[in-house]
């Protein structure tokens, strides 16, 4: 069902996609000495885009900015000055409304008393297009409904990233102008077939998105060690130490050594919601922080932890950046050696507490593989279930029904039915049936008080059940 219903999303996003890029399509903007001449005939204007581009731009590597220049003409209506802003309000939804685009413009020629009004020639196209409420305002206010043209020189500056784009690569391949933004980094993933035009891809991007000064492109998958992945600059600077902030915290790390998703901004601050004050919270896959520091600053006691050297030493850092050094402790250990290290000293005390505790563990392309370490991890057991930790774990499925297998695959490796014992939270699709995960659950006392003498169990075991349940 989750998985239906997450097709049933990216439907629903396609097609709001496919709107807004038909919206896109028209362009903005506008440097105007031009002519205007009164004409009744507005057929030239009312293509479905107001911008065609010249073939000449069509294949173009190297990006060049004066050969997208065009003239095109849009409706217009002359309008005394007197009551230009009770028109140009009265008529906001017939405006060409632009980014860039001036409604008003001066005549080419005639006496400063009037100005002209552009309007979007896809909802005027003759005096009749106005609506009963226009057209009487236009009467109230004594402006002849005579439509006018008016030629518009469009230049690059004034086209979006999208047209530019679209002008330039092969017909009728994929068109993306999609990135995510990291700082003053915009991160790309460009399919083969764009690669050709990778440096006139950044640029545009560059030059259509203030405050991006440097564009990558990944060239491979990320590392599952460090949860990093190899880019290139596309184009500007070649600085990777990018500043973000993120549900009012402030990070500070070199996005080529570290791993940061900023689609993950909304998990991060769901999971920490769930953290009371005077919790403790131990994060074994802790990147730069963004789940320690946040509950570190809700009142939590945080313990973290990430085997990258890079994100230990970025963590450390954005912990002093936000003022919560004393609430963190912070490790550059493999995450097995956490749980059966710091984990299990810190546990005993805890467990005689009234506090929670949370075990989060965002490696999901292999987290589920270190839910074994907490077979036997502690001896004595408390008098109660009460108090036990409560782990996130998170993973990626590609099965047809998520929850079960990720419930299945978490059971298999912790080597005890979770069945009716753990929830499960879809975070989102990360790629075409692929979706990320969270199981949600208490570690059950018969696990974490194993009587067996090894903590866990020996690695052909461990193997045996990830072929059996792997859907990575």
């Amino acid at each position: 069902m989750l998985r239906l219903l997450s097709r049933v999303r990216a439907s629903i996003q396609s097609d709001r996609n496919l709107k807004a890029a038909v919206c896109r399509s028209l362009c903005s903007a506008a440097s105007l000495p031009a002519s205007a001449c009164s004409a009744s005939a507005l057929k030239p204007m009312m293509e479905p885009k107001l911008y065609r581009p010249p073939p000449e731009v069509r294949g173009m590597t190297t990006l060049d900015k004066e050969a997208f220049t065009q003239t095109i003409t849009v409706p217009a209506l002359r309008v005394p000055t007197g009551v230009l802003n009770k028109v140009v309000k009265s008529l906001k939804k017939s405006c060409i409304q632009r980014p860039g685009v001036p409604r008003v413009v001066q005549e080419k020629e005639g006496s400063g008393d009037f100005r002209l009004v552009l309007l979007d020639p896809h909802k005027v196209s003759s005096p009749d297009s106005f609506s009963e409420a226009e057209a009487e305002a236009l009467r109230s206010f004594g402006v002849a409904e005579e439509l006018q043209q008016y030629e518009l020189r469009l230049t690059y500056h004034n086209l979006k990233s999208e047209e530019v784009l679209e002008a330039v690569l092969p017909q009728g391949q994929d068109v993306t102008s999609a990135f995510s933004r990291v700082g003053h980094i915009a991160h790309m993933n460009l399919r083969d077939h764009q690669l050709p035009y990778k440096n006139l891809i950044g640029q545009v991007i560059m030059d259509k998105n203030p405050g991006v000064t440097c564009v990558v492109n990944k060239t491979n998958m990320i590392d599952s060690t460090f949860r990093f992945f190899k880019m290139e600059v596309l184009a500007g600077e070649e600085n990777m130490v990018a500043k973000v902030k993120e549900n009012g915290v402030t990070y500070e790390f070199d996005f080529s050594r570290v791993y940061w998703n900023p689609r993950l901004s909304t998990e991060h601050q769901r999971v920490v919601q769930l953290v009371k004050r005077g919790d403790t919270v131990f994060d074994v896959f802790a990147g730069v922080g963004p789940f320690a520091i946040p509950a570190a600053r809700s009142g939590g006691n945080v313990l973290a932890n990430d085997l990258n050297p890079e994100s230990y030493r970025w963590l450390q850092h954005n912990c002093k950046l936000n003022k919560v050094e004393s609430k963190v402790q912070t490790f550059n250990l493999d995450g097995r050696a956490f749980i059966q290290g710091p984990l299990k000293q810190e546990l005993p005390a805890l467990l005689k507490g009234n506090a929670g505790v949370h075990v989060v563990m965002n490696l999901p392309a292999l987290a589920l593989e270190f839910l074994d370490a907490f077979r036997g991890l502690l001896h004595q057991e408390p008098p109660c279930d009460e108090g036990l930790p409560t782990v996130h774990c998170y993973c990626f499925s590609k099965d047809d029904d998520p929850e079960t297998d990720v419930v299945k695959r978490a059971s298999c490796s912790l080597g005890f039915p979770l069945e009716n014992r753990s929830s499960v939270h879809f975070v989102r699709n990360v790629a075409p049936n692929k979706d990320m995960m969270c199981v949600r659950f208490t570690v059950p006392k018969e696990v974490l008080f194993s009587s067996n003498d090894e903590q866990t169990e020996p690695a052909p075991k461990r193997q045996k059940c990830e072929e059996a349940t792997d859907t990575t």
